[in-house]
């Protein structure tokens, strides 16, 4: 069997590494400039660090009915969509309780050490105080609530910028990863996409290392490992439990999903880190594949994640 030659491209987006890989060698720069203005589009509409952005006056205009662009009413649905699968595990109005844990810029910025700051456990205001239409395109955010889409902007710009490069390669094969936010359209190499399965996203690909592939949606990675700082000798992360505002405590420390959209495997994926021992159970009822670390490095493999010996293939579901 001929092996596929693919085109590679390799850059930073979203505070995080970004690769782009198709199928069509020659079309690589049209599919990496589709994926680009996804990107920045993205950025524009959702991102808590830009003061110019849709979210940030959103988040500051609390009370008012807010007109948003299609864009943003999507990944604010797509927020408020995940609150309600995981039963508020994972939760849209978490946004200053993560600011109050440090994690209040670009991560590239936040210091790696700092002075103590007082952390008061309290749950977060919960995703059905946040008023979106649909329809007439516009959010209402009562006082008190800021949203961070954390667990899905990133997420959906995977599933989007990989839908519209596959456009432009006419259906031939593309991989988007954006900070280890995985997905992929169109046709599929010969075997699926091989993808490792890493706490860290910039790890580099090692034939050693444990993988899987896929022909369809997307995988995700949620880990407690590597957005973390420390503020007075106290070690903190950006996976915050809805349900105390503080970052979440629970037994895994890494959680791996495969699903149909890479939204979904990043909702999963996030949901299992805040759930903890619940995970397995909640994971399995909705037959999705993920591979759980726990805090001692252990794994647990759940819904046909495979064993280490290869690629093997997943069926990707959504919850």
């Amino acid at each position: 069997m001929t092996a596929t030659v693919l085109g590679i491209a390799d850059g930073r987006a979203l505070g995080g590494s970004m690769r782009v890989v198709v199928t069509r060698p020659d079309r690589l720069a049209a599919a990496r400039a589709e994926v680009d203005a996804v990107v920045a589009a993205i950025d524009l509409a959702a991102s808590r660090f830009r003061e110019d952005s849709e979210l940030s006056r959103l988040n500051a205009s609390a009370e008012r009915e807010v007109a948003v662009s299609a864009l943003l009413a999507r990944a604010i649905g797509a927020g408020l969509r995940g609150a309600e699968l995981t039963g508020g595990a994972v939760d849209p109005t978490i946004g200053s309780a993560v600011r109050l844990a440090g994690y209040d810029a670009d991560f590239a910025s936040v210091p790696a050490d700092g002075d103590a700051i007082r952390l008061v456990a309290r749950r977060v205001p919960g995703w059905k105080a946040v008023e979106l239409n649909r329809t007439l395109l516009t959010v209402r955010l009562p006082r008190g609530v800021e949203i961070d889409l954390g667990a899905t902007a990133k997420a959906l710009a995977s599933d989007m910028a990989a839908e519209a490069a596959a456009a432009v390669l006419d259906g031939a094969g593309v991989l988007v990863s954006l900070g280890g936010d995985i997905a992929v359209a169109g046709e599929a190499p010969a075997g699926g996409w091989p993808i490792q399965a890493s706490e860290d996203s910039g790890a580099p690909i090692h034939d050693g290392e444990e993988a899987i592939s896929i022909t369809a949606g997307g995988v995700a990675t949620s880990s407690t490992t590597v957005r973390r700082w420390r503020r007075g000798g106290v070690t903190l992360h950006h996976i915050v439990d809805p349900s105390t505002g503080l970052p979440a405590d629970g037994r895994w420390r890494t959680a791996t999903v495969a699903a149909g959209s890479c939204v979904d495997a990043n909702i999963a994926s996030t949901a299992a880190i805040v759930m903890g021992e619940r995970a397995v159970g909640w994971l399995q009822e909705r037959g999705l594949a993920a591979r759980l670390v726990d805090r001692d490095g252990r794994v647990t493999r759940v819904g046909g994640w495979p064993r280490p010996s290869g690629p093997s293939a997943l069926r990707a579901t959504s919850p």
